[in-house]
């Protein structure tokens, strides 16, 4: 693969064996674990990037007794406990991927439950480096939910992760009077008070991702995952959750890619036995 992005005929056989040799000479006394395909070991090391281990990180932050019966406005201990348990998750990551020499983290799946008295957070992903670098300092390693491969692409266009930004907010949904829930009860209307929740949590959630991407000096987030709605366990809140990687221009320009069509040979769906051509 070219610095442009594009494929110069490159011998997968070779390599492969490239990419094992280079795990080994880097690693003579450690195997490497991973959950990234064949295809994204492949891209990152054409890039010049190893996988090194599987990394996670977790954090469980308690939230207060009777914290989501009703009230007016945000519910702010539980947007508080998701952000520190995310926090926690995150530097745990971290300092897994830094113990074992890594620069940063791919491919991270997140998982989080809330719950009435708990917030849980789980990380895991695949810690990565450039082919037979050194130990960075531990502040300087990133976590990116990119895969192998869109990291890969980013890499190449110019441009570097930084970590993950984080959003949250929770909030109550305004008590209805009375006639007002009669009259609804007969009407196919909007419910506008949990309409107004879920945008006033949206804007507090993606305010606080932003707040977070620009402390962290970047320019952009990328691949961002959103989760909203009503909580199981108290119908008369919403809450409303967003993270993504955040990214900056890490040469003097951008580069452009200039993709090349790939057609797989893997079809899903047989038409007609190949066989009965004899």
């Amino acid at each position: 693969m070219t610095s442009s992005g594009e494929t110069t005929g490159i011998d997968l056989t070779s390599l492969v064996r490239e990419a094992l040799s280079a795990h080994g000479s880097s690693a003579a006394t450690t195997s490497t674990t991973s959950d990234l395909s064949i295809d994204e070991e492949l891209n990152l090391h054409a890039i010049g990037w190893e996988a090194v281990e599987l990394v996670s990180g977790y954090s469980v932050f308690s939230t207060p007794i009777g914290l989501w019966s009703w009230g007016q406005g945000e519910i702010v201990a539980a947007g508080e406990a998701h952000a520190n348990a995310f926090r926690n998750a995150t530097n745990r990551l971290c300092n897994e991927a830094s113990t074992a020499g890594a620069h940063g983290v791919v491919g991270v799946h997140v998982e989080r439950s809330i719950y009435s008295t708990h917030t849980e957070v789980s990380l895991i992903g695949t810690a990565v480096r450039p082919i037979g670098a050194k130990k960075v300092d531990p502040s300087l390693v990133f976590a990116s939910d990119l895969s192998a491969r869109d990291f890969s692409r980013l890499i190449l266009a110019g441009w570097e992760p930084l970590g993950l930004a984080v959003g949250a907010s929770f909030v109550y949904a305004p008590r209805r009077s009375m006639g007002t829930v009669l009259q609804q009860q007969s009407q196919n209307v909007e419910l506008t008070n949990f309409t107004e929740a879920i945008y006033s949590a949206r804007e507090m959630a993606m305010e606080r991702m932003q707040s977070s991407a620009i402390a962290r000096h970047g320019t952009g987030v990328v691949e961002v995952k959103i989760v909203e709605g009503p909580m199981a366990f108290a119908a008369h809140a919403v809450g409303f959750a967003v993270w993504g990687t955040v990214v900056r221009l890490a040469g003097e320009s951008h580069r452009l890619l200039h993709p090349s069509m790939v057609v797989s040979l893997d079809d899903p769906v047989v038409l007609f036995d190949a066989a009965s051509l004899e």
